[in-house]
């Protein structure tokens, strides 16, 4: 529980202290049972997975097989647990019931909820100071869920907090449009459920603006067209800040990954079919009201017609703001660790040609802390689930102290082509395609010290 500063020196062991029961947050507190270290895991949420659960509707595009850490197997197998066909593909609510939750119950009083870290530093050193930096260790403020303040020392420090608190806005230069902040009551930065009465109420017979170009916003589109079948006057206007080309949705039929194939196909079908409208080269510079309804206006000056509701789907970025007083090496553009950000850039890299990677790549001038999971990828969006387990084996190995298999990094990914992400909840032959994980037949990729032996792409 909460260490004071005055028993750091007879307090022994220090745990690790894991940020976020996630996915990845719980592979890590796995590896570390398995090293014989002590974990404390510290979620936000009352929970395991509480952001996994915000989308619950939605399905994954990789299978079971791929989505569930070995280390976490292990942990869970005495149980009597009982595995999923791996070749199927979970929901999002499917994954944190039978897999997260569990793993967390097994974990037991290592896993706080209702837990959020506040910030994280060196005991006694802000982050300007030198002397002595490297022997004394974290300390990590937490707000409870009943508002008290608390401190904990551990001796090192897992960021697996994700980037889903943090979306990005509409404004096409990274910053809230004009006027969002304000209109955010009509604004929504989710995938929406729309067996939900209260999204249904809120989408049926309304005009709706869809802003993104990746497997979210296909979705919501798909989504928004079954509801315009169903209800009058349900309408969408996609926003694209580019133009349409050949890839624009996605790998369609000859997509080595059938649902997220046919997901793009549905997203096309539904603006040949006049159920969306798209508008293209729109960098949306701010939101007016027209009475009850919002008109979007682009740099270029152009006003769309007014939309009752607007749905933002532009990604992710990371919450560094508890972190501000660790020395973190990170890259300027995709704010990932250094190393790691020219494997990962999206300008250059799908998920399949991202070389498997750990300790190495993830490391800051802060000895101790590691950003893993989707915060380690910043803002680039080609994260799998299968690659953060790989990177906190390799963490977990070096936290431990075994240099030779934190760089002895062994993952499986798929060759090159779409990216993993989340599909319809409600089609049953998506959930039942089998093999092909994010992109194809995986290939087994080996790296020593940052840099690949075999690759499986360009």
């Amino acid at each position: 529980m909460a260490t004071s500063i005055d028993s750091v020196l007879t307090t022994a062991p220090l745990p690790v202290v894991v940020i976020g029961a996630g996915p990845v947050g719980l592979a890590a507190a796995a590896h570390l049972v398995e090293r014989g270290i002590e974990p404390l895991v510290l979620e936000a949420g009352p929970a395991a997975g509480s952001a996994v659960r915000d989308w619950s509707h939605v399905r994954l595009f990789s299978t079971w097989g791929e989505v569930i850490d070995p280390a976490a197997e292990k942990l869970l197998a005495p149980t009597g647990w009982v595995r999923p066909d791996a070749a199927t593909y979970p929901t999002g609510g499917d994954w944190a019931e039978r897999y997260l939750q569990p793993l967390a119950d097994v974990l037991g009083d290592k896993v706080r909820y209702g837990t959020t870290v506040t910030g994280v530093a060196r005991v006694g050193r802000d982050r300007i100071v030198d002397s002595g930096r490297d022997e004394q260790p974290f300390t990590v403020h937490v707000e409870t869920s009943d508002r008290r303040e608390e401190r904990i020392t551990a001796r090192a420090v897992i960021d697996a907090s994700g980037t889903w608190s943090v979306p990005s806005p509409m404004g096409a230069d990274g910053l809230p449009a004009l006027g969002e902040r304000s209109a955010a009551g009509r604004i929504s930065y989710r995938v929406p459920d729309l067996k939900d009465p209260t999204a249904h109420a809120r989408y049926a017979g309304r005009r709706t603006a869809v802003v993104g170009s990746g497997a979210s916003a296909f979705t919501a589109l798909a989504l928004l067209a079954d509801l315009a079948k169903e209800e009058n006057g349900t309408h969408a206007v996609w926003i694209l800040r580019r133009g349409i080309g050949a890839d624009t949705y996605g790998g369609g039929e000859a997509d080595q990954l059938p649902a997220r194939g046919a997901l793009g196909l549905r997203a096309k079908a539904a603006v040949e079919a006049g159920l969306a409208d798209a508008v293209t080269g729109f960098r949306t510079q701010a939101v007016e009201r027209d009475g009850d309804q919002l008109v979007l206006v682009a740099e270029d000056g152009r006003r769309l017609d007014p939309v009752d509701e607007v749905i933002v789907l532009t990604g992710f970025r990371p919450d560094l703001s508890f972190l501000a007083e660790l020395r973190l090496g990170l890259d300027e553009r995709l704010q990932a660790p250094t190393a790691l950000a020219p494997l990962i850039d999206p300008n250059v890299h799908s998920c399949g040609t991202v070389y498997p990677h750990g300790v190495n790549e993830l490391s800051h001038p802060e000895q101790g802390v590691y950003l893993v999971g989707m915060k380690s990828y910043g803002r680039a969006p080609t994260f799998l689930a299968m690659t953060g387990y790989e990177q906190v084996r390799s963490v977990t190995a070096a936290i431990a102290g075994d240099q030779e298999a934190a760089e002895r990094v062994e993952l499986t990914l798929p060759e090159t082509g779409v990216c993993g992400g989340a599909g319809l909840f409600d089609e049953p032959q998506n959930a039942e395609q089998s093999g092909g994980g994010c992109c194809a037949a995986p290939t087994t990729l080996q790296i020593g010290i940052g840099a690949p032996a075999t690759t499986s792409g360009g």
